[in-house]
Parts: structure tokens; C-alpha cells; sequence
């Protein structure tokens, strides 16, 4: 399979060396983002904080197409090409977009983004109708197997507002996880997932932004308490950093995400830069 790599040299706190792959919405053509200690000539900057410090490192880029299989054990990062993607994630970046227009755009970003991680996934079932003018052969997804949807609230809420307009199937589980804004640790206020998911369930966890990575790996923590397997786990967001997807990669092998963009910068207060705010604040205006 041909495959299209982009190398990243990113010093971050963690000294250990990353690779994580960012798949375009063709499954032909991935995007290879290897993350590997610093050593370049006429780098260009990038950062990457802890809540305590930041650690500067250089980034140097490159395409190349080379023929590489892709283990099944590597944690994928999927960013769609799509320009109506681009789009919203534009929208929301914008601080003057009104709240209503804010929430409307996470939802439309969010539809996108659950297309396109549907794409070969979803269960289905064939057989023949008949249409006006002859029989036709047809494949529908199964409803008997509905696909859950885990939304982090609260902003969670937003990106998945649309989800039933585009999955005939759905079961939906709140997770509520808060953030201390001192310590950058996350709380778990609200648990409404079932005692064990059934065999075989396909997920899809909802979390806005994936900034330090603290909230999403305890959701993951809790998804795999309750019977799912990371391959069975599908992560919807609208921004990504790299501290996040470190921790996810490091984590939960086998595991993809989707995201609209991946920025570079994590700061001392656990946003990501320049990111799009606070997403639960923009989308409920409180």
C-alpha cells in the first residue's frame, strides 16, 4: 500500500520517541507522522507543555511515497482532507462567531467527522427488493447492531448533535468527566454507561478537544472497564495536540481518532494553541 509520510522531529516532555499516523479519507493514501527527538538543520519551531512547564522542540518535514504496511497494534490519527471540514474548523476557530453559529458548526464538523469514521465499519446486511421498475440487489446497515455513542459533556454534547442524522442505529451513553484547573486532573462526575457493552460493540467517544489527554484516556479507561476493546473504540474530535495523542498512542494501541485539525502547542493552563477556546463555553454560552 502506498503511503504518504510526513516526518516530525517534537521534543516533548516525555523524551520517548512517538510515531502516530494521520490517515487522509482515502484508506489508499495514509500520512505517516513520526515523532522522533530533535537533530535537524533550519528547523521550524514547535511546542508542546506539561501544566507545570513547556519543553520546546524543532520540527523538520518531509513527504515521501514509499510502499509500508500499516500494524494493525499502531494507533491511527485520521485527518480527513475534506474542505467542508476545514471549513467549520474554521468557524470555530473564529472568536467572533456567535454561540449559536458556534454550536451549529460543532455539529455540522461533528456529522463530517462520523462519516467518514463510519467508512468500512459499520455492520450490514444484504439481500434483494423490489424497486418500481425490477429487482434490485441492497445492502443496508444492520439495525440489530446499533452503534454506540459516548459523548464527554459537556461539549461532547455538541459534536455529536447530529449523529442520528447519518447513523440509522444509535445508542447514546454520557460520560461526565470535569477538569480541575489547577491540577489539570479530571473528575468523573456523571456515569451513565452500561455495566458491560455487549460483545462486539463498536463505539465512537466523543471528546471536543484533546489537549493534556487526561480526560479521553479516563473515558478510555472506563470504556475498557466496561467490556470494550480498544479496537472496537473509535475517538471523534475537533481539535487534537500532541500530548494527548502521546498518551493515547502509548495507552491504547489499535485505537483511531479522528480529528478536523492537529495544533502543536498544549499551554500551561491546559488549552490548546491556537486551538478554538473553550468549546463547551462557546457552544452553550455559559
Amino acid at each position: 500500500m502506498a503511503t504518504c509520510r510526513i516526518k516530525f522531529t517534537l521534543r516533548c516532555p516525555s523524551s520517548d520517541t512517538q510515531r502516530f499516523t494521520c490517515r487522509l479519507s482515502n484508506p489508499s493514501s495514509p500520512v505517516l507522522l513520526n515523532l522522533t527527538p530533535a537533530s535537524s538543520s533550519n528547523p521550524k519551531k514547535v511546542s508542546c507543555s506539561s501544566a507545570r512547564r513547556r519543553s520546546f522542540g524543532t520540527v523538520r518535514a518531509h513527504m515521501a511515497t514509499e510502499e509500508k504496511p500499516v500494524s494493525e497494534d499502531r494507533m491511527l490519527v485520521f485527518v480527513p482532507p475534506h474542505p467542508l471540514i476545514k471549513h467549520w474548523v474554521s468557524v470555530l476557530r473564529n472568536e467572533q462567531t456567535p454561540c449559536p453559529i458556534f454550536r451549529n458548526a460543532m455539529a455540522e464538523l461533528g456529522r463530517l467527522l462520523i462519516y467518514e469514521a463510519s467508512r468500512d465499519w459499520l455492520p450490514t446486511v444484504t439481500g434483494e427488493i423490489q424497486s418500481p421498475l425490477g429487482v434490485a440487489s441492497v445492502e443496508f446497515v444492520d439495525p440489530r447492531e446499533p452503534i454506540s455513542v459516548v459523548p464527554i459533556l459537556r461539549a461532547g454534547l455538541a459534536l455529536v448533535e447530529h449523529a442520528s442524522s447519518i447513523l440509522p442505529a444509535t445508542r447514546t451513553y454520557h460520560l461526565g468527566i470535569g477538569r480541575n484547573e489547577e491540577t489539570l486532573q479530571p473528575t468523573v462526575y456523571l456515569n451513565k454507561l452500561p455495566d458491560k457493552f455487549p460483545e462486539g460493540s463498536r463505539v465512537f467517544l466523543v471528546d471536543p478537544m484533546l489537549a493534556t489527554g487526561g480526560t479521553i484516556v479516563a473515558a478510555m479507561n472506563l470504556l475498557k472497564d466496561h467490556g470494550v476493546d480498544n479496537k472496537q473504540i473509535k475517538v471523534i474530535s475537533a481539535v487534537a495536540a500532541p500530548p494527548a495523542l502521546q498518551k493515547l498512542s502509548e495507552k491504547f494501541p489499535g485505537l483511531h481518532v479522528y480529528t478536523g485539525i492537529i495544533d502543536p502547542i498544549v499551554n500551561e493552563k491546559g488549552f490548546i494553541i491556537p486551538g478554538l477556546g473553550d468549546a463547551g463555553d462557546r457552544s452553550f454560552g455559559t
